[in-house]
Order: C-alpha cells, then sequence, then structure tokens
C-alpha cells in the first residue's frame, strides 16, 4: 500500500521501540511476549492517536483548517493529544469533554489529562453523558464555521478512514520490525474503542500478507458491536487504500469479557495488570485502555486461551497521564 499518496504531518520519530517483556513473560509462565510501545509517540506524552493524527492534521492542513474539533470523554487521551497537535501546528483547539463516566471525583475531573488540556490552551465545552458525540462535535463545527473559522472535526479517538491509516502504518512498520530482528510473531493484542487502531492494524497486516491475526480486549461494548463497527471502518479503509477484495469478516476479532462494569469503570484486573507492568518492567499502562488490554491478555493466558508457546506482541496505545484522574481507585490497593 502506498501511504504516501494520503496527506500526512509527521510528529514523531519512527519506529516506536519493540521491547521484550522477559520478566512478564517469566512470571507468567510464557508465552514471550513483547510490546510495541506506541506510548513513545513523543507529543504531550504519546500515544497512539498521535498516528492518527499524523493523517489527520496533514489532511486539515490541506485543506486549509485553522481550527481543530473534536470530543471524547472527561479523561480522553485523544483529546490531549489532539490538543497538543494543534497547539504545535498553531492551530485553535475547541473540544467537548462528555461526562460518560459518572464520578464526582475532583481528581478525575480536573486532574491528568483534563489538566493537561487546560495547560495547552483547549477550549472546553462539556456534555452529558450518553449523547451523540460525534454529532455533537460535527455541530460545533458548524457553529465555528458559520462564525468565520476553518475547522476540521476529528471524531472521537480519530477513528475515521483518514485516522486509522495511522494504524495501517504501524502494521508495516511493525513488520518491517520483526522481519529486521528475525521475530516470528503468532498475534497481536491491543485494547479497542472506537475502532480505528484495529480496524488499520487488520488491513495493515491483511495488506502485508503477514498472517498474524490482531485480538482487539473490547473497553466499551459488547463483543458483536463492536466487532462490527471494526469490521465496518476496516472495510472502509481497505477501500481507501485500494484493497481488493475488502476484509473478511472472520479478520475481526474482539473479546470484551474484560470491560467490566462499563467504560472508564476500574477493574481489579486493569489494577494488577497496571501493577504488575510497573513493578516487573518499569512500564505504565492506563486504567482505560492499555490496563484492561493487558487485563485481557493476561486472562487469557492464565486459562489458556493463549497458549505458552506463543509469540505475542501487545500495543501499548499510551494514556498513562489518566492514572492520576484514578489515584484513589489505586490508593485502595496499596491500601490492601
Amino acid at each position: 500500500m502506498h501511504l504516501a499518496r494520503f496527506p500526512r504531518h509527521r510528529l514523531f520519530p519512527a519506529p516506536t521501540p519493540l521491547e521484550k517483556l522477559g520478566n512478564l513473560s517469566r512470571h507468567l509462565g510464557g508465552p514471550e511476549i513483547w510490546i510495541k510501545r506506541d506510548d513513545c509517540t513523543v507529543v504531550a506524552s504519546g500515544g497512539n492517536k498521535v498516528r492518527k493524527l499524523e493523517f489527520l492534521a496533514g489532511e486539515a492542513l490541506a485543506q486549509g483548517a485553522d481550527t481543530l474539533v473534536t470530543q471524547g470523554a472527561v479523561q480522553s487521551n485523544h483529546v490531549r493529544q489532539t490538543v497538543a497537535v494543534a497547539a504545535r501546528l498553531g492551530m485553535r483547539c475547541v473540544v467537548l469533554l462528555e461526562h460518560r463516566v459518572e464520578t464526582n471525583d475532583p481528581m478525575y475531573l480536573t486532574s491528568g489529562n483534563v489538566l493537561l488540556d487546560r495547560l495547552m490552551g483547549a477550549e472546553i465545552e462539556y456534555r452529558p453523558g450518553g449523547i451523540d458525540m460525534n454529532a455533537a462535535a460535527e455541530a460545533k463545527g458548524a457553529e465555528l464555521r458559520a462564525a468565520g473559522s476553518r475547522p476540521y472535526v476529528i471524531p472521537g479517538g480519530g477513528s475515521n478512514r483518514v485516522g486509522a491509516l495511522g494504524y495501517v502504518a504501524c502494521a508495516q512498520e511493525l513488520m518491517a520490525q520483526v522481519d529486521e530482528m528475525g521475530l516470528k510473531i503468532d498475534r497481536v493484542v491491543h485494547a479497542t474503542g472506537s475502532a480505528g487502531t484495529q480496524a488499520g492494524l487488520v488491513v495493515g497486516l491483511e495488506g502485508c500478507n503477514a498472517g498474524v491475526p490482531v485480538l482487539g480486549i473490547g473497553v466499551r461494548l459488547p463483543r458483536p458491536q463492536q466487532e462490527a463497527n471494526v469490521h465496518r471502518l476496516a472495510n472502509e479503509v481497505a477501500e481507501y487504500v485500494g484493497m481488493r477484495g475488502g476484509i473478511a469478516r472472520e479478520a475481526v476479532v474482539a473479546n470484551c469479557d474484560y470491560v467490566g462494569p462499563g467504560y472508564g469503570q476500574p477493574t481489579e484486573g486493569m489494577r494488577e495488570a497496571v501493577s504488575l507492568l510497573a513493578r516487573l518492567e518499569g512500564i505504565l499502562l492506563d486504567p482505560v485502555y492499555s490496563g484492561k488490554g493487558m487485563a485481557g491478555l493476561i486472562d487469557l493466558i492464565r486459562t489458556g486461551k493463549i497458549d505458552a508457546g506463543e509469540r505475542v506482541v501487545f500495543l501499548h496505545t499510551g494514556g498513562s497521564v489518566g492514572l492520576f484522574g484514578y489515584q484513589g481507585f489505586f490508593e485502595q490497593g496499596f491500601a490492601a
């Protein structure tokens, strides 16, 4: 796939590191676990959305936009990265934050990503939980356009056919790394939410004829809905990049057994996963995405659903800034 055909604004040095988690692999008794460090994409503490924003910002600049508009939950990693990119590009950034997690915890409402959004100059508006936030962002874009601005509206998670190109590129990057290192990998595992990361990975790996399946660990929706969202977007991306034949339905697999009470609601499995990675590898996960993704991977290993003889790459999507919004939950664990 010839991704240079699409507008792109480079934001970080590639490739991101691919590291072996030797201590965690030994602790679990196999498989051999590697981690793709997309928490190292540099911009405002990094994360997977920076890859998407290379293509989204590229298109925004090509269209002459002067304002980025997007939306997410209060502790949204995507919003924080979008605000940072807007600052780097000298653009205005208007963000809508949804009260998706029902809480009055001042740490959740004011620290972590929210603090960084404010430091970087975001214009923040709040919305109640449960509404169509992408529609709200489009409405905000129309309002700004009517007032004379040139907004570029980015959907939640940067997850459309443009943003997903970032993970088509990541799949190509990963395969180049493992080939150079002489590593045969058996699967890629990551946290899946707004669908763009998984859709891009599936298209990129299918386009490379890599023969490497992708397992998304869901963080919000039930499995049928999550897989349908990813498959729909993957086909849009495949068509966009000119892949013939589309993406087979069976290429999209999500396990949504580790969501817990709901999106952004902490679980014991997440707490253990975050603690294990911190104490065994000195790597910080996040409480909403990568923490639950790793919790799923750990449980699937312990229950034998992932074989001890496999070599697995876990994609770290970043977001450790969000840990500060969950300080009380982790302090309860320290006390116990």
